[in-house]
């Protein structure tokens, strides 16, 4: 072997012995998953179970004390203005029956008179609406209003409808107590016939067997399910958010997403225990169904969520990215195989995405979920970016 060839040697096994000792003594790459920060649609919503409900419901009740006949009528069978729904034999009125008799007849024409009252206020609401609505559309035609105004109009004409319809259906209904209260009064013993104020079908028969029932006992529900409204109780706190007329999907009932609208945030809460056996103050929220498939029923069970602030484009990065560094949020940034904390400003949040004001650029690659292992200038190995 020539002196040469000996130092080449040497140097083969120097320069081996040097890249083995580097790799052994070199800090392995930590494995993280990455995602891109990236311009998405971005919506904020309040979720919470729900339950679908007939809006206008009608209790048949027995407006004495005596025997119920037995009901023929079962749960879904239709009925119309006037069909009989139950029969109730009152028993003797003594002389305090009869006073109380006379009293419920009063109230009822009271009720009625209210009813016919409330029917022409919502008819004038009714009116008026329509001549927004016309006005709006004079505007539009000479580009003196934007079109978002106009729909709100006819929204608010579509709603005033409504309410005079569900005026009248409970003006029908005081009628009928007047003649039920009536009745009461007038024939002592013989049947009083209760019939169904308003055409739709029947919701509920608590119990169609023949019994004795004390004055006021619920007989048959009745309503009419193609109007339903979808109802759920929201935290105080939550509930805060919601605007009126906001935009409500509606899943988790076994079809489709459905849309729906915020028509109303009752105005004051109540307390309800929690599962954990904690007090909370709850709000009923309440919303129109735009879109309603004929298979669904009263009280079904829906996951409804509203949306309180959206927008079509905005940076963002998923909410697992982000970590608290005192008062403010950092991520970390994959530059060259290595994690960069970088502070950032957000804006926006929803359970899975944050809206990026400030601190990330689009295109670059955070970090999601970043253990203990990762921290500033740390060496990481990801997989081909999520997508997500």
């Amino acid at each position: 072997m020539t002196v040469t060839t000996k130092w080449v040697s040497l140097g083969v096994v120097a320069a081996a012995t040097v890249y083995g000792a580097w790799a052994l003594l070199r800090p392995e790459s930590v494995r993280v998953e990455t995602a891109p920060a990236a311009r998405r649609p971005l919506q904020v919503t309040v979720d919470e179970e729900g339950e679908t409900r007939v809006r206008d419901r009608f209790v048949l009740a027995a407006p004495v004390a005596g025997r119920v006949a037995r009901i023929a009528l079962r749960e879904g069978d239709s009925v119309r203005v006037g069909t009989v729904v139950a029969r109730v034999f009152p028993a003797p009125l003594d002389p305090r029956s009869r006073r109380e008799a006379v009293a419920r007849l009063e109230a009822a024409d009271d009720a009625q008179r209210a009813s016919i009252a409330t029917v022409a206020q919502a008819r004038a609401a009714l009116n008026q609406a329509q001549r927004e609505r016309q006005r709006a559309q004079s505007l539009v035609a000479e580009n003196a209003i934007a079109t978002e105004t106009r729909e709100r109009t006819e929204l608010a004409e579509e709603l005033r409808a409504r309410d005079l319809e569900s005026a009248e259906f409970r003006a029908q209904a005081a009628a009928h107590e007047v003649e039920v209260a009536r009745a009461a009064v007038a024939t002592g013993g013989a049947p009083i016939t209760i019939r169904s104020p308003v055409a739709g079908r029947v919701l509920r028969v608590p119990e169609p067997s023949e019994r004795v029932v004390a004055a006021g006992t619920p007989l048959v529900e009745v309503g009419d399910r193609s109007r339903l409204e979808v109802v759920a109780d929201l935290l105080s706190a939550d509930a805060v958010q919601v605007p009126r007329e906001a935009p409500i999907l509606i899943e988790g009932w076994g079809g489709e997403t459905l849309h729906g609208r915020v028509r109303l945030v009752e105005p004051s809460a109540f307390t309800k225990v929690s599962a954990l056996g904690v007090e909370e103050q709850r709000v009923n929220v309440i919303g129109d169904l735009l879109d309603q498939p004929p298979t669904l029923g009263d009280r079904y069970r829906v996951e409804i969520r509203i949306v309180i602030w959206s927008a079509d484009s905005v940076l963002t990065v998923p909410a697992s990215a982000l970590f608290r560094a005192g008062e403010g949020w950092q991520v970390f940034v994959v530059e060259q195989g290595r994690a960069r904390s970088r502070e950032v400003t957000i804006g926006h949040r929803t359970s899975l995405d944050v809206e990026i004001t400030g601190g990330v650029r689009e295109g670059e690659i955070v970090i999601r979920y970043p253990s203990d292992r990762v921290s500033d200038g740390a060496r990481v190995a990801a997989p081909a970016t999520d997508a997500r």
